[in-house]
């Protein structure tokens, strides 16, 4: 046999479409990236925001990104296919891109209303049209939403590293057109690859011809309808807080309610574990979106960002995650490979806690670092790089798996609702991020000596807080295992036995 055989033979293996969603995957990130890493100075140093009042915009821009995610879990596949609804929300994207660029408060608001209902209700069609390339029990999924969580990465260290450098200079309006770029290419290779990227075994494709161009005119409705409703509620961003704070218990508490009433005895204890483990979730989302705001300010002012001779702009600080990702990503779907055929028990209970618990450890290397800070009360670079590492490598515990969870726990009829559910609870945590980055101090307060103390307190507290919950995962792993399987039991009395494997 040939040497390329074998590499012809895994890539034959790759379901229909997979394989060009890695790609979507990588330029459809760029736009995100600019805006999520920049945000916040930009709000800051071009249109002279306070810290407290940029930092809540940021946490109300994560919570519509992700907040919309639920909403756009319900219409692809319902309304609009999860290929129409990408590209839609593309083209918003471009056009919010292209408004923020104009440098003024009012464009600001107008172009994240844009922005942020195209990437709100498209992100989660990616995942879907993913998962769909999968049956429920197909040991593939967890590889491959690992291999489009490393093409996500890409994207953001492209877009990161780039933003870094127009930071710099602080070149704005030059940096939102950048922006633009890698989502009109995202855009052609959707075009390009329509066909292959088809629904499959959604209600839309089960409903005739008629109702099809009724369902399409109400979806593209909705898509346009959203944006002066999101236009309006960013400029009432406290409000807007406890709206989504609100929508999300509304959220809990009905799927808490259709766990209960559901028929299934397996599907229900499998929706049981995906209630428990989105608590998990919520905690390690709320420190992990830290990184644009209340993190990207401790780093501004209260880091030395001098390495080698060369300065660190802020936005290069998000390619250490970015790095660990795209290395680690397909290094840990292999590792996890070899681990699970000699016998390991590696799953979703167990990986959850691992990241909670590394997150924990990331923040606590902060306050160790503020305590050898320099005589002008700069910490050293190198803290914060390792706090990053930890953060970055829980990240690849929690992130893609807990999208490939979606596809085993969550019963057909309400995949698309518990998907966006739990890109819910990253927007939730955005708001909480927001909450937590407003008792930074301001830097006109004093110098990094003046203001260590508070940055110091207050990743203590967060990091303790997630090794409590990772520990308290730890002490579940049992309980969550019993609840979660991959196949129905077989009934008393059967003589064909049901393989039953923990996820």
């Amino acid at each position: 046999m040939s040497s390329s055989q074998p590499t012809k033979h895994r890539l034959a293996q790759i379901p229909d479409g997979a394989g060009v969603l890695f790609f979507i995957q990588i330029f459809a990130t760029l736009g995100f990236a600019v805006l999520y890493s920049t945000l916040v100075l930009y709000a800051t140093k071009h249109l002279h925001f306070s810290a407290k009042d940029a930092t809540t915009i940021m946490g109300v821009f994560g919570a519509f990104n992700y907040g919309l995610h639920l909403f756009g879990g319900y219409l692809g596949g319902r309304f609009l296919s999860n290929r129409n609804l990408f590209v839609g929300g593309m083209v918003l994207q471009v056009l919010g891109c292209g408004a923020i660029a104009g440098g003024t408060v009012g464009l600001l608001y107008v172009g994240l209303a844009l922005f942020l209902t195209g990437s709100g209700l498209n992100v989660t069609c990616i995942n879907m049209m993913l998962t769909q390339r999968f049956k429920p029990d197909d040991v593939r999924r967890e590889g491959a939403f690992l291999w489009n969580y490393a093409g996500m990465n890409i994207g953001f260290f492209v877009g990161f590293t780039a933003a870094g450098h127009y930071q710099l200079t602080e070149n704005y309006s030059g940096l939102f057109i950048f922006a633009t770029i890698g989502n009109f290419i995202a855009i052609i290779l959707a075009l390009v690859y329509w066909k292959t990227l088809a629904d499959r075994d959604t209600p839309l494709a089960e409903v005739d011809a008629g109702k099809f161009r009724l369902r399409f005119a109400a979806g593209l409705a909705i898509l346009v309808g959203l944006v002066p409703v999101v236009w309006f509620l960013l400029q009432h961003p406290h409000g807007t807080e406890k709206l989504v704070k609100v929508i999300s218990a509304i959220v809990a508490i009905s799927l808490a309610w259709l766990a209960f009433k559901h028929p299934d005895a397996r599907e229900k204890n499998n929706m049981w574990a995906y209630l428990i483990l989105t608590v998990g979730s919520l905690v390690f989302w709320a420190l992990y979106q830290m990184a644009p705001s209340g993190l990207q300010l401790f780093a501004v002012n209260n880091v030395n960002r001098k390495v080698w001779g060369v300065e660190v702009a802020p936005q290069w600080i998000q390619n250490i995650n970015t790095v660990v990702i795209v290395v680690g990503g397909p290094l840990m779907s292999a590792l996890f490979g070899r681990l699970r055929a000699r016998g390991w028990k590696i799953d979703v209970p167990r990986q959850f806690s691992a990241s909670l618990i590394l997150m924990g450890l990331g923040f606590l290397a902060l306050p160790v670092g503020i305590a050898f800070a320099d005589e002008n009360g700069m910490v050293a670079f190198s803290w914060l790089f390792g706090s990053y590492v930890l953060q970055s490598i829980g990240e690849l515990l929690i992130s893609p798996v807990g999208y490939a969870m979606i596809g085993k726990l969550a019963p057909r009829q309400y995949q698309g609702i518990m998907m966006g559910s739990w890109m819910l609870v990253t927007g939730l945590a955005s708001l909480f991020a927001g909450d937590f980055s407003s008792l930074v101090p301001e830097p006109s307060e004093g110098t990094a000596h003046t203001t260590n103390h508070v940055y110091s307190t207050l990743f203590t507290e967060l990091g303790c807080g997630s090794l409590v919950v990772g520990v308290l995962l730890v002490v579940m792993i049992p309980f969550l295992r019993k609840l979660i399987t991959d196949a129905q039991v077989a009934p008393a009395g059967d003589p064909v036995a049901t393989d039953v494997a923990a996820a």
